[in-house]
């Protein structure tokens, strides 16, 4: 029983979580369309995390790609690899680091059933 709601708990959060990062990062890229700043590079970027499976991998990739200004163009799960689009490459350590804190760990409880690594 406490597993199921450590895994029901993750997947509220990670909603609520979502959502917050949608609409911060709605606003960012709508802010940088309408005024665009100088010296706007996108790039790719790789991020790397700890292996969470194909499903948690697969997760992870759609979250990042339905952020705007953010895309997964490729994954591989059993390296905890994707490399990322990003609309603006300065902004490179803040959006690594956003997945790894937010977004990783609450799929790494889903993925595993609620098992605490």
């Amino acid at each position: 029983m406490k597993r199921l709601l450590r895994v029901i708990l993750a997947m509220v959060s990670l909603a609520l979580r979502f959502t917050v990062a949608v609409i911060r990062s709605g606003w960012q890229t709508l802010w940088m369309i309408l005024f665009p700043p100088r010296g706007l590079t996108p790039g790719f970027v790789e991020y790397t995390g700890e292996p969470i499976g194909r499903g948690g991998a697969t997760l992870l990739a759609c979250l990042v790609s339905l952020t705007p200004g953010a895309t997964a163009v490729e994954v591989d799960p059993d390296k905890g690899w994707i490399r990322l689009h990003l609309l603006d490459l300065d902004a490179r350590e803040h959006a690594l680091r956003e997945i790894r804190e937010c977004f990783e760990p609450l799929i790494r409880v889903i993925s595993r059933g609620g098992v605490e690594p």
